[in-house]
């Protein structure tokens, strides 16, 4: 068997580490957005409120992290906010 750069072995390392990561937090967005859609159709505004606020947060975190696109993240909170005021106008 040849013999394995220890830089990339530990590259590769770090790299799966990060993808875990990566896939949790890109999980969490679209969990988070999920209830959030589900509570706009069911009509409750408190609730469309708070889970708006928190979802704005993962969407910044994520994007601060650069785990989704900045403008990406901006698409997303700006749909979602359109979608609450279409709703509760």
């Amino acid at each position: 068997m040849a013999v394995k750069n220890a830089s990339a072995v530990k590259r590769h390392k770090q790299s799966e580490v990060r993808r875990v990561k990566n896939k949790a937090v890109k999980s969490s967005v679209r969990t988070s957005a999920k209830k959030y859609v589900e509570v706009i159709h069911a009509k409750d505004s408190a609730k469309a409120g708070d889970l708006l606020r928190e979802l704005v947060k993962e969407l910044d975190t994520a994007a601060r992290k650069g785990i989704i696109a900045r403008n990406a993240a901006s698409r997303k909170k700006s749909r979602m906010q359109k979608l609450y005021n279409a709703t509760f106008a």
